[in-house]
């Protein structure tokens, strides 16, 4: 099976990493006492439809599957790094999921519409205003992004996005997955989350034009209903972009999105390292993919 072809990936969870392939996902997180503890997630191996492999249609169905694997991921890392055994009913987390879900929308959607049309009042071109209204939007998502960083518990999380980075990188050049390894490359990658934000945000501002002769709150609901559009179009930019990003022009297009990278990653530490080496090495192995990696590597992982 030809490793190379698929593009590997996956997050940052607390204390840990999630790293994702083509038949399972694993969750390697580090307890309190050091060890690290796996988790592993199968993918259903299930025949897509030709539907689902279109463009735009496959955007929405990676982001949602994305989403399941995430929350999952985080979860177990949560019980793992904090050692809490006990769940929350599933009406809890579904009720925090829409106040998050709900604050996010007000934040980073209403609110900009609103400042934009109180500017706009004044008489400026349409096409000012939803310039007005995107910079704004962009401007509350890299704030937003600084803002967290700035809190220990989050700088950790951004230590391990750095290490899940670095361990994509490696993987990606062919080289060794071992510690001394994986630390000389980047902590930078053009397939982010961070990124992405990023590039919803723009082609939200090109989207969004098609309602800009909308009233208020028409344009704010036509902006709330075309999200998923948004991010199935930023979804397919990102997927070309990172096929693509041996070519100049396109690693200079991406730069700006690449750069706010810097705020969500941090140099991680050996132990990040090898946490996030752990959680790759069972993706690989379940892909039946070959890997150079040292024997100390598999032992330092002391619970599954």
């Amino acid at each position: 099976m030809d490793g190379e072809r698929y593009s590997y990936g996956g997050q940052a969870v607390l204390e840990g990493v999630m790293m994702r392939g083509r038949r399972q996902a694993t969750v390697a997180v580090r307890s309190p006492s050091g060890a690290v503890a796996l988790k592993h997630i199968p993918l259903p191996q299930r025949q897509r439809s030709w539907l689902s492999q279109l463009p735009l249609v496959r955007g929405i169905v990676a982001l949602r599957e994305a989403f399941v694997i995430g929350k999952t991921s985080l979860d177990f890392s949560a019980d793992v790094a904090f050692g809490n055994d006990d769940q929350t009913p599933a009406i809890i987390q579904a009720l925090i999921g829409v106040v998050a879900l709900a604050i996010g929308i007000a934040i980073f959607v209403v609110l900009p519409s609103l400042v934009a049309h109180a500017i706009g009042s004044y008489g400026i071109p349409v096409l000012l205003r939803e310039a007005i209204e995107g910079l704004m939007n962009l401007a509350l998502v890299v704030a937003y992004i600084f803002a967290i960083s700035r809190l220990p518990d989050i700088q950790r999380v951004f230590g391990y996005h750095g290490a899940e980075h670095k361990v994509i990188n490696a993987l990606e050049a062919g080289a060794p997955l071992t510690t001394e390894s994986v630390r000389t490359f980047s902590r930078i990658h053009p397939r982010c989350g961070t990124s992405f934000l990023v590039i919803v945000t723009l082609i939200g501002f090109m989207i969004f034009l098609a309602v800009s002769g909308l009233p208020l709150w028409l344009r704010i609901g036509a902006r709330i209903v075309l999200i998923p559009v948004v991010a199935a179009v930023a979804f397919e930019a990102m997927r070309f972009a990172a096929s693509y990003y041996a070519w100049p022009w396109v690693q200079r297009l991406l730069a700006p999105t690449l750069a706010t990278q810097y705020l969500t990653t941090r140099e991680p530490d050996d132990a990040m390292i090898d946490t996030a080496i752990a959680a790759l090495l069972p993706v690989l192995a379940a892909d039946g993919v070959m890997v150079e990696q040292s024997v100390e590597q598999a032992a330092f992982v002391l619970s599954t």
